[in-house]
C-alpha cells in the first residue's frame, strides 16, 4: 500500500513523462514535416528543371504517341487527297462520256427529224396531182434574168373557174402550187372518193421490231422492264452495261455504272443503230 505522498509523487512523475513524450512527438512531427517539405521542394525543382524520372517517363510516352499520331494523320491526309483526286478524275470522265452520249443522241435525234421531214415532203410531192412542168418552169425562170423591156406574159395554169381570175394571175407559180396542194389535202380529208387515188408511198422498212406497251419495251421477241440490267451494243463500239430507269412512248432512259443517264429512241432500235439484250451477269 502507498500513502498519499507516494501517490502524488508517482502522479507527478507520470505527468512529467507524458509531457516529455508529447514534446518529443511534437518535435518528431515537425522534423518529419520539414523533411517531407524539403523532399517535395527538391522534387518540384527537378520537375521544373526537367530531370525528374516521374516526369521524364510519361513525357517520353506522350512524345512517342504524338509522333505515331502525327505519322498516321499524314498517311490519312495523303489517302484523302488521293481519293479526292480520283473522284475528281472520275467526275471529269463521266461528264465527258455523258457529253459524248448526249451529242450522239442529239445527232441521231436531228437526223431522225430530218428524215421525217424528208419523208413528209416526199409524201406531199407524191400527193400533188400536177405535172412537174410548172415546177421546172419556175426554177428556170428564177435562174434567168428578166428583160425589163419584154412584156411579162403569164399563162393560166389551171382550168378552174374563179370569180376573180386576175388575182390568180398576180400570184407566183410556187404560191399557186402551194395553194393547190392545200386544196388537194382538204379535198382528200373531206371526201376521199372525190380524189384520184394516189400512188402508194414507199415507207421505210424497219430491221427490228420494237415498241413500248404499258411501261414495258418489246424488242425482237423479248420484253424489258424498268430496273432490269441490259447490254447496249452499237456498231464500231464496245458493248456497255446499263440499268433501265424509264420507258416512255418513244424513248428508253437508262443509267450507266458510272451514274450518268442517257436515252435511246425506239426508232433507233427499229433501224438497227443500237441493239440491246438482257445482261445475266
Amino acid at each position: 500500500e502507498m500513502d498519499d505522498e507516494d501517490c502524488e509523487r508517482r502522479r507527478m512523475e507520470c505527468l512529467d513523462e507524458m509531457s516529455n513524450l508529447e514534446k518529443q512527438f511534437t518535435d518528431l512531427k515537425d522534423q518529419l514535416y520539414k523533411e517531407r517539405l524539403s523532399q517535395v521542394d527538391a522534387k518540384l525543382q527537378e520537375v521544373i528543371a526537367g530531370k525528374a524520372p516521374e516526369y521524364l517517363e510519361p513525357l517520353a510516352a506522350l512524345q512517342e504517341n504524338m509522333q505515331i499520331r502525327t505519322k498516321v494523320a499524314g498517311i490519312y491526309r495523303e489517302l484523302c487527297l488521293e481519293s479526292v483526286k480520283n473522284k475528281y478524275e472520275c467526275e471529269i470522265q463521266a461528264s465527258r462520256q455523258h457529253c459524248e452520249s448526249e451529242k450522239l443522241l442529239l445527232y441521231d435525234t436531228v437526223q431522225s427529224e430530218l428524215e421525217e421531214k424528208i419523208r413528209r415532203l416526199e409524201e406531199d410531192r407524191h400527193s400533188i396531182d400536177i405535172t412537174s412542168e410548172l415546177w421546172n418552169d419556175e426554177l428556170q425562170s428564177r435562174k434567168k434574168r428578166k428583160d425589163p423591156f419584154s412584156p411579162d406574159k403569164k399563162k393560166p395554169v389551171f382550168s378552174l373557174i374563179f370569180l376573180r381570175p386576175y388575182i390568180v394571175y398576180m400570184l407566183q407559180d410556187l404560191d399557186i402550187l402551194e395553194d393547190w396542194t392545200t386544196i388537194r389535202k382538204a379535198m382528200a380529208t373531206l371526201g376521199p372518193h372525190r380524189v384520184k387515188p394516189e400512188p402508194p408511198v414507199k415507207l421505210e422498212k424497219h430491221l427490228h421490231s420494237a415498241r413500248s406497251e404499258e411501261g414495258r419495251l418489246y424488242y425482237d421477241g423479248e420484253w424489258y422492264g424498268r430496273g432490269q440490267t441490259i447490254c447496249i451494243d452499237k456498231k464500231d463500239e464496245c458493248p456497255t452495261s446499263a440499268i433501265i430507269t424509264t420507258i416512255n412512248h418513244d424513248e428508253v432512259w437508262f443509267k450507266r455504272p458510272d451514274g450518268s443517264k442517257s436515252k435511246l429512241y425506239i426508232s433507233q432500235l427499229q433501224k438497227g443503230k443500237y441493239s440491246i439484250k438482257h445482261n445475266h451477269n
